[in-house]
């Protein structure tokens, strides 16, 4: 925390209890009102709900929600209003593609921290597939694995949440699709996906991933071969990121890491957006009309740091996807980098700004990002 913050933050933890103190001794009231003694037996009692009176001749006045609060077996005390099962903790963890088929096949090398692969098949059931192998990996290794060590490569229909949370060390290839929230929280690994062999669309022109991708991710990397959904990104803190297309909010309050996306964004890209960088692919040069200028700006590819940059990961977007539009890009790379632009938060590039030039005075990375820290935060 810092310091100069919390000076002007008053309040105590004692006012959060207080205040949930008195939440529930209103509760208790209405409660008691109702004649109702415990929050169980509140579960379901659409009956004691009223309709909020409206004035006649508006629409809220026209809807009848008598039928919704009816509740036939309200005094009927053999009737149970929920069913809580004696196993509702039991969330059957052994009988996930992890437990079942990954882990076992990793078992001996995770022991023994040698390289291993595994080529298996899936469907958009099985959710958060490699989030158990992570967790394993993360318990021996934490974060000290090289990439690649742990390769996953699947076929078919990714579920939701498919390679969220994987570490560093794990790599999780896809052939086919997935469902939203590819990629939650990445934490050091690495994802690719692509489409079938057999799928003859244009990849950039089709969705192969759903809403919400790499929401919350922290570090690590992911390459897709298609378009993704919306809110692509969402709260990014440190992946690097390379996609062909989003679909609307993309970037959303992202605070750090890198997208690079060759394709077309949908309205309010980048709203919130407070750190990290995004390279866009504008062959339309319409990316101003979906920009939400209001804590970012834009500009050409003019560095030579960021060229390098950006030609690395499409490279590397190749290599591990087959992205026939990288490939187009890498041929013709002197044409393509001036159709790029890239989008920086404005405060972002100050603090960057202020790094180098600590930098610059012969300071280490660590020491000047101290240094420009000091000096943006106290003027």
């Amino acid at each position: 925390q810092n310091p100069e913050l919390r000076k002007k933050f008053t309040g105590k933890p004692e006012y959060v209890i207080n205040f949930m103190t008195f939440i529930a001794q209103e509760m208790r009231e209405i409660m008691a009102q109702l004649g109702i003694r415990t929050i169980e037996e509140l579960v379901g009692r659409s009956d004691l709900l009223k309709s909020k009176v409206f004035p006649e001749r508006t629409h809220p006045a026209g809807i009848d929600m008598s039928t919704v609060l009816y509740n036939p077996y309200a005094n009927d005390k053999s009737v149970k209003q929920h069913f809580v099962s004696e196993d509702r903790f039991d969330f059957r963890l052994g009988d996930t593609i992890d437990e079942e088929v990954i882990l076992p096949a990793f078992k001996d090398a995770i022991e023994a921290g040698t390289p291993a692969s595994i080529d298996i098949e899936v469907t958009n059931l099985n959710r958060t597939l490699g989030t158990l192998t992570g967790a394993e990996i993360t318990r021996k290794y934490y974060n000290t694995l090289d990439d690649d060590t742990y390769t996953v490569n699947c076929k078919g229909s990714g579920g939701q949440s498919f390679g969220a949370f994987i570490p560093k060390g794990l790599t999780i290839s896809l052939e086919g699709d997935a469902n939203d929230y590819y990629g939650k929280g990445l934490s050091g690994g690495i994802l690719s996906i692509q489409a079938p062999g057999h799928f003859k669309l244009l990849a950039d022109e089709n969705i192969i991933i759903g809403n919400v991708a790499l929401f919350g991710a922290t570090s690590g990397k992911a390459f897709i071969n298609g378009v993704a959904g919306e809110r692509f990104c969402v709260r990014n803190s440190g992946a690097t990121v390379v996609v062909e297309g989003v679909g609307d909010h993309g970037c959303e309050y992202m605070t750090g890491g890198m997208a690079v996306i060759l394709g077309k964004v949908g309205k309010n890209f980048a709203a919130g957006m407070s750190g990290g960088i995004a390279y866009v692919l504008d062959e339309e040069n319409d990316l101003y009309t979906k920009l939400n200028k209001s804590l970012v700006g834009f500009s050409r590819i003019k560095e030579e740091e960021d060229r390098q940059q950006l030609k690395s990961l499409i490279e590397e977007h190749v290599r591990r996807t087959g992205s026939h539009l990288g490939e187009i890009i890498l041929k013709d790379f002197d044409k393509y980098v001036t159709r790029f632009k890239k989008v920086v938060p404005h405060d972002y590039q100050a603090m960057m700004d202020t790094i180098a030039k600590y930098e610059k005075s012969g300071m280490n990375e660590e020491d000047a990002r101290v240094a420009a820290f000091h000096e943006r935060t106290n003027g």
